[in-house]
């Protein structure tokens, strides 16, 4: 905008308030106590603007591989790992999207998706990741079994604590509640009790000592984690190869 355009909006805005906001010198200006008064609330209206159209900057697209996942997948199975991978392949860029259910996928573009839900809510498209199944731990820091300590429950799956009771036996009673496998485990970890997750999600956990088994049985569970990947694209495929390694060496 020209000087004279930016006089006159500040002219418009002054009159629309009643007040001056400007002491006009012959050699600059410096505000008045009302335009002191608006210069706060005005930073921080246009640090708002600034702040939300960050969100539409240009993501870098070359060499970029975006990876859709739940927290609890890239936490739990991938960043363990995933120092190997850059160290091997510092060409790559590598973005993460956060997601959970499967329709969440159906609103963005990824070239390696891992949902977690039913083969028929998944597609045929997608493979599972093996181990299955519900699996009960612990902090190797506590003493106690499923029958003494809280047990931790993770809510919005088909199977948890009322399947294992079916498959096992006994009347477990969950007394704390997670939206997420991966929140679940956390807590096992700081001793809160024994949680009951996925087979997958835990290998890490056990092979590092962060927990144990609270039970030597596994549940049978209707849901898991699928991957598929964008076969058009080599460093996609190069990247779920080196990914399913780790998880069969994992479960070995």
């Amino acid at each position: 905008m020209t000087q004279s355009a930016v006089s006159q909006h500040v002219r418009s805005l002054e009159t629309s308030l009643g007040v001056d906001l400007f002491i006009r010198r012959p050699r600059g200006l410096s505000l008045t106590d009302d335009g002191r008064k608006l210069l706060p609330q005005v930073g921080s209206a246009l640090e708002t603007l600034t702040a939300a159209t960050r969100a539409f900057e240009t993501v870098p697209t070359e060499n970029v591989l975006t990876i859709a996942s739940s927290v609890s997948v890239a936490q739990w199975i991938i960043s363990p790992h995933l120092p190997e991978f850059t160290r091997s392949h510092p060409e790559i860029r590598l973005r993460f999207l956060s997601t959970i259910w499967p329709d969440d996928f159906h609103t963005i573009r990824a070239d390696i998706e891992i949902p977690f839900g039913s083969q028929k809510q998944v597609g045929r498209d997608a493979v599972m990741l093996e181990p299955n199944g519900l699996i009960a731990l612990k902090s190797p820091n506590i003493e106690g079994t499923i029958e003494t300590l809280p047990l931790i429950e993770s809510v919005g799956t088909s199977d948890g604590w009322k399947t294992w009771g079916a498959v096992v036996g006994g009347n477990p009673k969950p007394e704390i509640f997670a939206d997420t496998y991966g929140a679940a485990l956390h807590l096992a970890v700081h001793g809160n009790g024994v949680a009951l997750v996925s087979k997958i999600l835990a290998q890490h956990a056990i092979q590092t000592g962060q927990l144990m088994l609270a039970h030597a049985a596994t549940a049978p569970c209707k849901e898991g984690y699928y991957l598929r990947v964008n076969e058009a694209n080599a460093t996609a495929k190069q990247f779920r190869d080196w990914l399913l390694e780790k998880i069969n060496i994992g479960s070995d």
